[in-house]
């Protein structure tokens, strides 16, 4: 059995598929990623603003 890998989302995806990729992981809504991103970025010092690029390029696009 192969380990299950994380991905950038190829299908939905609003600017780099982070948000898409980590909801097709978790099996959860891409939506409900998108909001607790923002709202990890308002309540965080710009937390997110540095975590998401960083992610953008440590993860491959799904092929």
């Amino acid at each position: 059995m192969e380990p299950k890998r994380m991905y950038r989302s190829t299908k939905d995806r609003m600017i780099g598929g982070v948000c898409g990729g980590i909801g097709e992981y978790l099996e959860v809504d891409p939506t409900a990623i998108r909001v607790a991103y923002a709202l990890l970025t308002l309540f965080t010092a710009f937390c997110g603003v540095i975590l998401y690029p960083i992610l953008w390029i440590i993860m491959p696009e799904k092929r």
